[in-house]
């Protein structure tokens, strides 16, 4: 009656049957099928000693006896890994006498006060030992408390109903050490949700019986289908009671402990952190030489490119600086862009010290190498500070190849972006980069100086970068201000305050000075996607009319495209239109070629993506840019999967039209522009001055030009996990991407014709693996998934005649989708069983609809085609 926890009677031996098991399987399949095991054993318990002075603290002897090891689920003889093998020699003889040492814990009002065991025994058979001491720790009111168990400090609630206590422990906010990472976009990370219950029913003011439960659940945020569980059951049950030895006296717990064994040490509760080392595992060099065949650039859009890709990256991150350099320093050119974007995605202080020993940016001979590494470092899922320090380090320093330096500092922008996303923007290393930037942009005088800094700005997007960009978008022309001004659109629009507004109105409108259709078009791009009041969408109505020819159809299809696509200005547009001022014929009726274009490329339970396309042409039927946005969003988070811009300036003189009003000096230029995974790459140039496309233009073979060649690292989760029941549980997700973007543009004066096309072909391979490492056996389960596809978007333009015609498409060829789940178990003797399921079916290929307008201009391209052979740049 004076106790506030279980109480053992004295003189008595309590005899327990205890079980822990362990599953592995996919989240909704049924435990009968999963891969696992079951360690059973009896448990005698005996109370030592009761404190004299308080009923409450309480010495109880805990001792596993008669353990067995067997499968968790009945298996035929030749699938039993265990068959044939008895306790002593799958545990090992020593760790199984380790085990069967008794423990004695400490009690004070149900919890456990001090853990004593022997300090020599191996990590693991302490965790088994604290596993089960866990359970012993109850509270007899209801009520919520912090507790101290193999899993941490937690919080845990109690339920008490009679002789029944509900136990629920809230495993996310356990304190313990935790090692892993996660990927730095949610739609490409893995979402875990764990539970833990315990059930107690007492007699007899002690345990009768206690039955826990601990489910660990991922997923793939992008495909939820693509997942994993682990369950964790404990059960101990009361047997017998039986007569048993006599108390001991004493005063202090401690000094009573010492009388019954001196080597008996007081340790935490608290699981030690322990991992297997692997036996057989080949070396990275072994491994690089098994898999070298796949990394070859020919094979770059296969999906054993990027499963080859992954499993490399995990070499890697085991291997020492030295073991990398090796193969580094030992293997062909051709191979050494994919060995380089490997070690720089795996992230690992060694990796990192390779890779920079190895790279010498004085040397212009290797600048294709240099670009690999700073793109993997773009693309890093998780960069360190030490990363950013050693890129800003390189900049100041010489850099032979001027495009690696251009390169290098927008990838620094990235490398912000994603440390300021985990709150580490006020790191030395971010806030040294931040000024870097921001300060060499308000000095530099040249032109590619100036836009090259915006470029870093525009990955990087900081809201103290905000004027500036404002003063290069207002003040500035040409590559400049339309730098500017998209770097503007790349912020959320919680930044966009009324000053940001404000600028974006005077440039569209033009009140301060003329601007060119590219910018003018993104400010009230910028405008209506960022909550426009009443007016602003009105002014930017009335003014449709007014603008250059095709500007004007270009808004016509922004504004039809908001409403038809419903986006979030969509009601203010609408609330306009009833305006007949605003909507009428004339202002509705412009024609032109110029288009603005949204869609859906997949709508899904999980994550959904849209396309859109939008085309803007001079007034002389020359293309001005063309802009290809691919975004990927679920609930919570969205994603800039891709962008492919395609500029053209200053081309009138060639087919003697006069230019559009604001456009009148621009020099000659075309290039390509992309974004990847949120990341701005460095834009490419087709040509630029008249010179320059003269000399492309009589040397032009057509061929594409290459935009981005590698292998990226999308998803990066691993996280390792204590179970209560004592193994510790890892799971790893990762996925890769080989991808091939390539753009040209091909100009004939001859047919006054003029094509674009982009092909982005990429390979996408998903490896997840989620296992259980209990020492002397591992248990687990390995999901897979991967896919191949090409996307290409062709542009056709005829400008022969006005309104000239134009042709858009964009294709999707058939690919084949694979899926397979692999469930093990497997011992340190390499005994091994493994039961693998898995599908293949073909995603039918499709071209998007655009459209009405463009499927009526296609027909008409086509039916007119010239059936020239030759085209010209």
């Amino acid at each position: 009656g004076h106790t506030t926890g279980p109480s053992l009677s004295n003189d008595k031996i309590y005899t327990f049957t205890y079980t822990a098991e362990v599953y592995v399987d996919r989240a909704k399949a049924s435990l009968k099928k999963s891969a696992g095991y079951r360690i059973s054993s009896d448990v005698d318990v005996n109370l030592l000693w009761r404190n004299p002075d308080n009923d409450d603290d309480q010495l109880v002897k805990v001792m596993i006896k008669n353990v067995q090891v067997e499968n968790v689920n009945e298996r035929p003889d030749a699938k039993n890994i265990f068959k044939g093998k008895n306790t002593e020699k799958i545990i090992g003889k020593e760790y199984l006498a380790a085990l069967q040492q008794p423990m004695v814990l400490e009690l004070a009002r149900g919890k456990v006060q001090n853990f004593y065991s022997y300090q020599n025994e191996h990590a693991f058979i302490q965790n088994l030992k604290r596993g089960l001491a866990s359970l012993f720790q109850l509270q007899l009111h209801s009520g919520t408390s912090r507790e101290v168990d193999i899993s941490g400090k937690c919080n845990t609630t109690y339920q008490v109903r009679q002789d029944q206590v509900t136990k629920i422990k809230a495993l996310d906010s356990c304190e313990i050490e935790k090692t892993g990472f996660t990927s730095h976009n949610k739609i490409l990370d893995v979402s875990t949700k764990a539970t833990s219950a315990t059930i107690y029913v007492l007699e007899d003011s002690f345990f009768k019986s206690i039955k826990a439960e601990e489910n660990y659940v991922f997923f793939l945020n992008s495909r939820r289908k693509t997942n994993a569980k682990i369950v964790s059951k404990q059960r101990l049950e009361l047997k017998s009671v039986q007569a048993g030895p006599g108390l001991i006296a004493g005063k202090q717990a401690a000094g009573v402990v010492k009388t019954l064994d001196s080597n008996y040490v007081s340790m935490p509760l608290v699981a030690e952190t322990v991992k297997s080392e692997c036996k057989k595992c080949p070396s990275l060099s072994e491994h690089w030489q098994s898999i070298k065949e796949y990394m070859h650039p020919d094979k770059l859009s296969k999906a054993e490119a990027a499963r080859n890709f992954l499993s490399f990256i995990q070499s890697i991150r085991k291997a020492t600086k030295e073991e990398i350099l090796q193969i580094i320093k030992s293997e062909k050119k051709e191979l050494l862009p994919q060995i380089v974007d490997a070690v720089t995605s795996a992230q690992t202080p060694e990796s990192l010290e390779a890779i920079l020993e190895f790279l010498d940016f004085k040397d212009a001979s290797t600048s294709i190498l240099q670009e690999r590494f700073l793109y993997a470092c773009g693309f890093a899922s998780h960069p360190s500070e030490m990363l950013l320090k050693s890129l800003t380090s390189k900049f100041k320093g010489d850099i032979a190849n001027e495009e690696i330096r251009e390169t290098l500092v927008i990838v620094m922008g990235a490398l912000i972006r994603k440390l300021c996303d985990r709150e580490g923007c006020k790191l030395p290393a971010v806030v040294e980069a931040k000024k870097l930037i921001l300060n060499r942009l308000e000095k530099a005088k040249k032109d590619d100086n100036v836009k090259m800094y915006l470029l870093a700005l525009k990955n990087a997007l900081l809201p103290e970068a905000i004027p500036l960009l404002l003063k290069y978008a207002e003040s500035e022309e040409g590559q400049i201000s339309n730098t500017a001004a998209t770097a503007i659109q790349r912020y959320d629009p919680s930044f966009l305050t009324d000053e940001v507004k404000k600028t974006m109105n005077r440039i569209y409108h033009q009140n301060r000075k003329v601007h060119e259709k590219t910018v003018r078009t993104t400010a009230a791009a910028i405008i209506l996607n960022s909550n426009p009041t009443y007016m602003e969408v009105k002014n930017i109505l009335l003014s449709i009319g007014e603008l250059p020819l095709e500007m004007n159809k270009y808004m016509l299809s922004m504004i039809q495209d908001i409403i038809r696509f419903e986006m979030p200005s969509s009601k203010t547009v609408r609330r306009v239109l009833k305006d007949m001022r605003s909507h009428n014929y004339e202002r509705f009726s412009k024609p032109g070629s110029s288009s603005a274009y949204s869609g859906y490329i997949t709508r899904g339970p999980d994550i959904s993506s849209t396309y859109s396309l939008d085309i803007l042409y001079s007034g002389s039927g020359i293309l001005r840019r063309s802009n290809l946005n691919i975004q990927v969003f679920d609930r919570n988070a969205q994603l800039h999967a891709g962008q492919v811009v395609i500029e053209a300036q200053g081309l009138e003189t060639i087919i003697a039209a006069t230019p559009d009003e604001g456009e009148e000096n621009l020099d000659s230029f075309a290039g390509m522009s992309a974004i990847l995974f949120d990341v701005q790459l460095r834009p490419v140039t087709f040509f630029q001055g008249y010179g320059d496309l003269m000399s492309k233009m009589l040397s032009a073979t057509g061929d594409p030009i290459n935009v981005v060649k590698g292998l990226i690292l999308l998803t990066d989760y691993s996280q390792e996990f204590q179970l209560q029941s004592g193994p510790r549980a890892s799971t790893d997700f990762q996925g890769g991407l080989a991808i091939d973007i390539s753009g040209g543009m091909e100009f004939s004066l001859w047919y006054r014709e003029s094509k674009t096309n982009v092909k982005n072909r990429v390979a996408m391979f998903v490896s997840g693996n989620t296992e259980v490492d209990s020492f002397f056996i591992k248990t687990g389960m390995e999901t897979t998934l991967e896919v191949e596809t090409t996307l290409d978007f062709i542009s056709t333009v005829q400008f022969s005649q006005y309104p000239f015609l134009v042709c858009m498409q964009m294709d999707r060829v058939e690919s084949p989708f694979r899926h397979s789940v692999t469930k093990y178990e497997s011992l340190p003797s390499g005994r091994r069983y493994t039961a693998r399921k898995g599908t293949a079916e073909p995603l039918a290929g499709c071209e998007y609809p655009l459209h009405q307008e463009n499927s009526d201009m296609c027909r008409k391209v086509f039916s007119t085609a010239s059936d020239s052979s030759s085209s010209w740049f």
